[in-house]
């Protein structure tokens, strides 16, 4: 059954549950453990058959959103908080999804260059982009370029040097793809807090998750109908489906001539989904068993794998996957294997000083920079009219309303058809002073244009694009602002406290 992330008897719950099985090790081949406090965590696990905090985002430039450096930092601060609770080493692990293949969600960078401009950043199409797995795809050529437009970009500061020495080490090795300059990004982002890593393509992943791959094609039509049910009553309990549910769909991809495609169950076989290629089961089955690196995952599988090669005692997920994972019971109950708590991950609005004091000079909220600029700024101009101007217009609409009244229920003794001339005057008027009225509101734009364009550039380091600032921008600026230190600052306010006991919940 499910867990509640807020009670710490279901993560001890869950430990209880991994320690009932066999003890093998051979899971920590897969991972990488950058830096000597990672090597001390995974050595500590691997000693007293501790546990693992997962978590996983797909690569993209520059580490791309601040959304998968917090993803990062949440399960660093929960696989801290659990140790104390279960009484074991528990280690934070990154998934590196690169096995995926959306090029155009991976290829780009968001950057606030030192223009108070928002910037793209992106590796221009190659062959297989879109279609291949991002771990096949070469970037070294495109590098350099974005390299050094990178470092154009970002502020002059003691410890800009370092942020862009970084990423020029990261993405700069000859072989280098998006998955692996990724990777080694946040390596050196994350080392002072022991972070292990795995990439999906990993060759001994790959090898432990095969009897389950096997599985899903051998039972891709009871695990298809029991996600179409699981979907139904989601559905009419009123909630959205994330993943939809492919009539015939297998949960695995196979690289063919059309990239890395969708499996499809066909009469007596399969099919890929965009080539057409047919496949016999036994094909499929020897694709899996002697060209692994080949067969991979969908979203709903592949949290199954991970909780079943890995002693994953918490997933921490971000919004859209804590949707979707009351999709994926099912699959672990057929599976035979327990579901980990799954915890939601931390999200954050970094406003530095010189943005904070824009918002308390206007007195406007973080919400409201979302608003359409002209709308924003419309409200603050006529915060900005002075209060004389605004209680002389107030004095003529409401003059103007009573005087009409009057004007009319006086003429009437003289014409009964001048009720409507009248009222006619009294729009025009109310036009004119409207205009009146849109013109002092520019004047006052003027007025303020400078300290409006100050509000407009707290808007794009907020709300860029009018979206949260954590899916845009990459942590590439405040590296180079503010350096390491900021990073641990993040860090420190990532707090996860669970309750003593259940009966606190």
């Amino acid at each position: 059954m499910p867990h509640r992330w807020q009670d710490p008897d279901a993560y001890r719950s869950r430990a209880w549950e991994l320690s009932q099985r066999q003890a093998d090790l051979g899971w920590t081949e897969a991972v990488q453990a950058p830096g000597e406090r990672a090597r001390k965590k995974l050595d500590a696990v691997r000693k007293w058959n501790g546990f693992v905090v997962t978590t996983g985002q797909q690569p993209a430039l520059f580490t791309g959103p601040l959304y998968s450096l917090y993803k990062a930092l949440t399960a660093v601060r929960l696989a801290e908080e659990l140790e104390l609770a279960v009484g074991r080493p528990v280690a934070p692990l990154f998934w590196v999804a690169s096995e995926d293949h959306d090029w155009a969600e991976s290829n780009h960078a968001h950057v606030v260059g030192v223009d108070n401009e928002l910037h793209r950043l992106e590796v221009p199409d190659r062959p297989g982009a879109g279609t291949l797995p991002l771990h096949r795809i070469q970037v070294a050529d495109a590098m350099p370029r974005l390299l050094d437009g990178l470092a154009e970009l970002l502020p002059d500061t003691p410890v800009a040097a370092d942020a862009v020495n970084l990423f020029r080490e990261a993405y700069g090795a000859p072989d280098v793809t998006l998955a692996s300059g990724f990777q080694a990004a946040l390596e050196r982002i994350l080392e002072p807090f022991g972070v292990l890593f795995v990439q999906a393509h990993d060759p001994v992943l790959k090898a432990r998750a095969r009897p389950l791959l096997e599985a899903a094609v051998t039972e891709s039509a009871d695990l298809e109908a029991r996600l179409a049910d699981r979907a139904s009553m989601l559905e009419r309990a009123g909630f959205h489906v994330q993943a939809p549910i492919m009539e015939e769909g297998v949960n695995l991809f196979v690289e063919g001539p059309g990239g890395r495609e969708r499996l499809y169950r066909d009469g007596d076989g399969f099919r890929l989904r965009h080539s057409g290629e047919h496949l016999s089961r036994e094909a499929v089955l020897a694709r899996i068993a002697q060209e692994p690196d080949t067969v991979s995952p969908n979203v709903l599988l592949r949290p199954v794998v991970e909780a079943d090669v890995f002693p994953t005692l918490s997933y921490v997920a971000g919004p859209g996957e804590m949707s979707y994972f009351a999709q994926l019971q099912p699959l672990f109950e057929a599976f035979e294997v327990g579901m980990p708590v799954i915890h939601p991950r931390f999200g954050a609005t970094l406003l530095e000083r010189k943005i904070g004091k824009v918002l308390d000079k206007f007195s406007v909220s973080e919400a409201d920079l979302f608003k359409p600029f002209h709308e924003l700024a419309a409200e603050i101009a006529r915060d900005e009219v002075p209060e004389d101007v605004r209680r002389a217009l107030s004095e003529i609409r409401g003059g103007m309303g009573k005087g009409t009244n009057a004007l009319v229920q006086a003429s009437r003794a003289v014409d009964p058809t001048l009720k409507g001339p009248i009222q006619h005057a009294r729009f025009l008027a109310m036009d004119a002073y409207a205009d009146a009225e849109k013109k002092i509101l520019q004047a006052v734009k003027r007025e303020n244009e400078t300290a409006l364009q100050q509000l407009e550039k707290a808007r794009l380091h907020v709300a860029p694009e009018g979206k949260p600032q954590e899916r845009v921008l990459t942590p590439a600026y405040y590296l180079a602002r503010y350096g390491a230190e900021w990073v641990a600052g993040v860090a420190d306010a990532m707090k996860v406290a669970l309750p003593p006991d259940s009966d606190s919940k």
